[in-house]
């Protein structure tokens, strides 16, 4: 019964390690370029110009010569009248080729530009899509390694917990003492475990943005990665950030579209041109012999259509009112994204500074903290200081180190903030 059991219990883990696979360790550089080949925001941007170099094919169909044949077979049973237009045939083709419509011209010209200003949509949202997996590849990291310190505190919490529960017991310790050090401990396990979610989380949170299978862990490998090179000044940032933005650029394009919009809705006055041409193959059952001078079996044609609008009525003015009004609205979104874009540089610059700031101090900070644990154990072996001391002087430089990856891990993610301000995040990562 009891290797029965045992066999049972074997199974159960191996039930539970299929349904939960391990976690798929990458370094950052690693996950980016898996994000740019399989990320759900970096596919779905490239559908989108798909799409549109779907409607520039759309778009450029007038001006290629189309051909239709078919049949108007029937039997006339006196004036052999029209069938969809034509008369009667045993076969019929029919050729349409636009030779001048400038408003279709427009359009083309226009969807084009409409192309160009997706494909700079889709590479804005992908480095979009990039800085979201270094910001939670980041923030794994330092709660996977906020979780390992965590853990250490447990030890250290319980550790002091059995010294002050035997002095306690040995008449040294007031009961409080005991109370105090079970309460620590049981707030470092609460961390720990608190922790310990939050790494999952954020596991399954990189998996996610980086395109892998429903119930996939990505776990930040560990690594020693070295500092990307940043603008030297905030001026510097604020001028690199405007050289080549590609919102400003995929703006101006979308603007330079709107206007051809205009143009080609102002260009809907103008007379349009196609040439045609045409065969039917008559038979005499229609009754032509009947009621035309003579037959002919072959019949064909070949000439201009010619339309000019005389009449347009309210709607094309009302276009191109609409079209000019969106143009004036983008005008002032490229304006204010100038500015928002120079004022988020300045910024990101001023929060890296910050940001080196605060972690040397903490910097700083942990030195002292493990210096005087040193100093605390170097008195222990001289008797001269008590476990308890050097115990809460370890749980003190636990809460230093957790302090100081916190810092490290802002002045990491700020410098790649500024990197994807400035536009060169993805080539300091690739």
């Amino acid at each position: 019964m009891k290797k029965h059991r045992i066999a049972c219990c074997g199974l159960a883990l191996l039930a539970a390690a299929a349904a939960f696979p391990q976690p798929r360790t990458l370094t950052l550089r690693e996950a980016v370029n898996l994000a740019l080949r399989q990320s759900p925001d970096v596919l779905l941007s490239q559908l989108d110009q798909q799409q549109a170099a779907a409607r520039v094919r759309m778009a450029e169909d007038p001006f290629y010569p189309k051909v239709f044949a078919g049949s108007g077979l029937a039997y006339s049973s006196g004036f052999p009248m029209s069938i969809e237009g034509s008369a009667p045939s045993i076969m019929q083709a029919r050729a349409v080729a636009s030779v001048y419509d400038r408003q279709k011209k427009l359009q083309l010209a226009q969807t084009r530009e409409e192309q160009r200003s997706v494909g700079l949509g889709a590479e804005e949202k992908r480095e979009q899509a990039i800085y979201r997996v270094v910001e939670i590849f980041l923030d794994a990291e330092r709660k996977q390694r906020l979780a390992g310190i965590a853990t250490r505190q447990v030890e250290s919490a319980a550790k002091l917990q059995a010294v002050v529960k035997a002095r306690v017991q040995e008449g040294r310790e007031l009961p409080i003492e005991l109370t105090r050090a079970e309460l620590e401990l049981a707030k470092a396990r609460q961390r720990t475990d608190g922790l310990v979610a939050d790494v999952d989380y954020a596991e399954g949170s990189l998996a996610m943005v980086l395109g892998l299978e429903p119930g996939q862990r990505a776990r930040p490998a560990t690594e020693d990665r070295m500092a990307p090179l940043i603008p030297v000044s905030a001026e510097a940032a604020v001028t690199q950030a405007l050289a080549d933005n590609r919102e400003i650029r995929r703006l101006q394009s979308s603007l330079l579209a709107k206007n051809l919009e205009v143009k080609s809705n102002q260009a809907s006055r103008y007379p349009r041109l196609d040439l045609v041409a045409q065969y039917g193959l008559f038979a005499k059952f229609n009754n032509y012999e009947d009621f035309f001078q003579k037959f002919q079996r072959h019949n064909g044609q070949i000439g201009v259509a010619l339309e000019i609008p005389v009449l347009a009525g309210p709607g094309r003015g009302a276009a191109v009112s609409s079209s000019q009004a969106e143009a004036a609205r983008l005008q002032v979104q490229m304006n204010t994204a100038r500015s928002r874009i120079s004022l988020e540089a300045g910024k990101s610059f001023q929060d890296l500074t910050r940001a080196e700031s605060a972690r040397q101090v903490a910097r700083l900070d942990l030195d002292l903290a493990r210096e005087n644990l040193t100093m605390l154990l170097a008195l222990l072996e001289e008797g001269r200081a008590s476990l308890q001391q050097v115990e809460q002087a370890r749980v003190a430089e636990s809460e230093k180190w957790m302090l100081y990856f916190d810092a490290q891990h802002h002045v990491e993610l700020a410098s790649f903030q500024l990197l994807d301000r400035t536009g060169g995040l993805l080539a300091a990562l690739r």
